[in-house]
């Protein structure tokens, strides 16, 4: 490579790698900070075009991250006022200048040999992919930067290791260029470490959308349930109203009764009364408001389908254990039951779900029975359902319950499903 193309490659590269850099850090949008850019790269372009002259190529290659890396930093430490995020903007616009070289290397050894050298390759790239990245990527990239330092830190990890890599084998040693097989496989080793980083990642981050799904999902089950009893209490009042204001017929009525000696029409029209209270009463099963809501709605819907209910709780407002993930457990627990109970009522006509809890030395106790037909399948003492949608609930009643460091016993036989939990 001859001193003019090699200097011209090596301008064309600060450039390409400034304007990404600045790119991601958005300074382009202001006038003043594009002006300030411009006169910075300015400076840092012409002492890197006299270190070519008064020093050689090897020289600016091994003082580029001084000569260049650093000082774009302060300049975009100044221009953003961020500290880690242009790091990571200089980092990326690195990455997109292995991208580059890839793709020249490509192009060599697709094109006949000697038609056109890697470097020339490099700079015909570098105008088309610095638009493609301005237009593409930029913009996403940019979105990262109201990220949290700790998620901007495992993004800066893989191109921070490449960097480290590319400088410790290529510009500072030859040991890439040497064959020395540490070097030769400690890129696929990053990728496999990032490969199974990103893949526990990504499952926890799943499972934590998973568990706010299911929270979302039974706060509007609570919702639902609130309002219908807003209604209901409503109702209530309307009807004690009005009872109030015909308490003087319906006694003046229920003692003409009397008088005429018809005891039994009396007591079927205040048998009548009662029954009309009885029907307003909203029902209630414990202290807690929260579980309240939910047992209220799953033995409405219960008692829709046919289905009996029996519940038997005695939990005050003010326990140890969040709501919500009280909610999520008990909706599941409830949901499966009811779930085996659809399944049981073709076979029985007295399908029945048994619900108890209660709350001693500051634990809290539910046992949950039902009727199941078929066979219940267990792993580990868990029951498991392959059937798409399906086991999903198990999973969240496990996980809470391993969570507060408590114990759950699943079992069935004789036709019975009980579900018996202490947190």
């Amino acid at each position: 490579m001859n001193f003019t193309l090699s200097m011209l490659y090596g301008v064309v590269s600060s450039l390409y790698g400034c304007i990404l850099s600045a790119s991601f850090c958005d300074v382009f949008p202001s006038q003043k900070k594009r002006r300030i850019f411009v006169s910075g790269i300015t400076v840092l372009i012409l002492i890197q075009c006299a270190l070519y002259f008064v020093g050689s190529v090897a020289l600016v290659r091994k003082l580029y991250p001084v000569l260049i890396h650093l000082m774009l930093y302060i300049l975009l430490r100044i221009l953003t006022g961020k500290r880690m995020w242009p790091i990571i903007c200089i980092l990326t616009a690195y990455s997109c200048c292995q991208m580059r070289r890839w793709l020249a290397l490509l192009i060599v050894a697709m094109v006949p040999a000697g038609t056109v050298s890697q470097t020339v390759a490099e700079v015909l790239l570098t105008l088309p992919m610095l638009c493609f990245i301005l237009w593409k990527i930029s913009p996403i990239v940019r979105q990262l930067s109201v990220c949290s330092l700790a998620q901007q830190c495992q993004l800066a990890i893989f191109p921070a290791l490449s960097y480290l890599f590319d400088y410790a084998t290529r510009v500072y040693t030859k040991l890439l260029y040497n064959g020395s097989t540490i070097a030769v496989e400690f890129m696929p080793f990053v990728c496999c470490i990032a490969y199974f980083s990103f893949l526990i990642y990504n499952v926890l981050t799943e499972y934590k959308k998973r568990r706010m799904e299911q929270t979302q999902k039974y706060l509007r089950i609570q919702l639902r349930q609130s309002v219908h009893e807003i209604y209901a209490l409503r109702e209530s009042q309307e009807l004690a109203k009005r009872y109030r204001h015909d308490l003087r017929h319906h006694l003046q009525y229920v003692l003409t009764c009397i008088e005429n000696g018809k005891p039994e029409e009396a007591k079927g029209y205040i048998s009548g009364i009662f029954r009309e209270v009885e029907a307003q009463k909203v029902e209630r099963y414990c202290e807690n408001e929260e579980v309240n809501l939910i047992l209220s709605a799953f033995s409405g819907r219960a008692l829709k389908e046919g289905i009996k209910v029996d519940m038997d709780c005695v939990l005050s407002g003010n326990i140890a254990v969040s709501n919500s993930d009280l909610c999520v457990l008990l909706s599941n627990a409830l949901e499966n039951a009811l779930y085996a109970c659809r399944e049981t009522m073709a076979e029985m006509a007295d399908s029945k779900i048994a619900l108890e809890m209660f709350e001693r030395n500051g634990k809290i106790f539910l046992q949950i029975s039902n009727p199941y037909i078929g066979e219940v399948a267990f792993e580990n003492g868990i029951p498991v359902n392959h059937s798409p949608g399906h086991g999903i609930g198990v999973q969240s009643i496990c996980a809470i319950v391993e969570k507060y460091q408590g114990v759950c016993d699943f079992k069935a036989s004789d036709g019975l499903f009980v579900l018996r939990i202490s947190i």
